[in-house]
């Protein structure tokens, strides 16, 4: 699966069914090449849009499943 795909996906909190946003960025663990997180976009008005501190780090083991529409997480 391609970033670009994903980036096409919803999130959503499994614990309460919210959308969390969007992935516009990935970590990746140089060593070993693997995901460690998705930097997930901050949603709200134009003030969150200028200030890339509000976006939301997801880390891999909080993603429970990647589904053709949306990725669940669980976000505790």
């Amino acid at each position: 699966m391609r970033l670009s795909e994903l980036q096409n996906k919803n999130l959503v909190n499994v614990s309460n069914g919210k959308n969390i946003g969007n992935i516009i960025d990935v970590n990746i663990d140089y060593q070993s090449g693997n995901i460690k997180s998705f930097i997930i976009e901050s949603k709200g008005s134009i003030l969150t849009f200028l200030n890339k501190d509000n976006d939301m780090e997801v880390k891999w083991n909080d993603i429970q499943k990647i589904g053709e529409d949306v990725i669940l997480v669980n976000m505790r």
